[in-house]
């Protein structure tokens, strides 16, 4: 299967302004790529690229004043294959993770592991550790959240999600991981595209979706809360701490984003 991965973002700035994006695939899909995902620029400026303490690729700029468009039109190949479920994935002890985990345990600035644990332990402390609770947390947090883009915002947390019940993706992610950190259950954060392929399409414009991984049986695993359902074509851009890690864009300035589209669509 292709899929076409790509976005086009317009900024109106007062002042040149830098930038740090994080828009480029995943480099362990970097093999995949048909056509690569190379960012354009109207005006075009020089940029320069890094990897970030949690292996994404980043891109810096200085936006000029006034109009400025980025866009990028990748051709990625895919499995076709619905995400696999390992039912028989087990937690680990504490002692026993290994030494890169350990800071997916840690509460962060989207996710305040110790506001949630009381009410993580008391419902899913008795549990049988493993998938099986890992994906309890994911259905409870599915049934949680209400759907709601009017009540995105930048500044919600975990705790702010869970207190509201309402929000986006990224809500939903942030709610399931701090419940994973209180129960000892490494998790990470994870944006990237995942288009409506096999699946009735949602009547909403498309975004970057959000979701995240939890550590078990001695690999990352893919959980998403927002749909609760094994899915084909989940394409990844970015892995963090939570979103502030893994944010699109990050702006040294003010600015207005004027348009914002992403599309990641199944093609010939």
């Amino acid at each position: 299967m292709l899929i076409r991965v790509g976005y086009e973002l317009i900024y109106e700035f007062q002042q040149a302004t830098p930038m740090i994006l994080n828009l480029n695939v995943h480099y362990s899909r970097s093999q995949d790529l048909v056509r690569a995902d190379t960012m354009v620029m109207d005006p075009a400026v020089p940029l320069s690229m890094y990897r970030d303490g949690f292996g994404n690729w980043c891109t810096r700029v200085v936006a000029p004043p006034g109009r400025f468009r980025i866009t990028a039109d990748g051709l990625i190949r895919d499995s076709g294959l619905v995400e696999a479920a390992s039912p028989q994935a087990f937690e680990y002890t504490v002692e026993s993770l290994p030494d890169e985990t350990l800071v997916y345990l840690l509460p962060s600035r989207y996710c305040e592991t110790e506001l949630v644990a009381p009410t993580a332990w008391a419902m899913f402390g008795s549990m049988m550790p493993g998938w099986s609770r890992v994906q309890a947390i994911v259905n409870y947090v599915h049934s949680l959240i209400a759907f709601d883009y009017q009540c995105a915002r930048a500044t919600k947390t975990a705790w702010e999600a869970f207190n509201e019940r309402r929000g986006v993706c990224r809500d939903y992610a942030h709610v399931a991981i701090a419940f994973c950190r209180a129960l000892n259950i490494p998790a990470r954060y994870c944006t990237g595209y995942l288009g409506d392929i096999g699946v009735p399409p949602m009547d909403a414009p498309m975004d970057f979706a959000g979701w995240f991984e939890a550590y078990l049986g001695g690999a990352w695993h893919t959980f998403d809360p927002r749909n609760n359902q094994r899915r084909i074509g989940r394409v990844l851009i970015a892995r963090g701490r939570d979103a502030a890690d893994v944010a699109i864009s990050m702006t040294f300035g003010p600015n207005m984003l004027s348009k914002f589209t992403v599309w990641a669509e199944e093609t010939a």
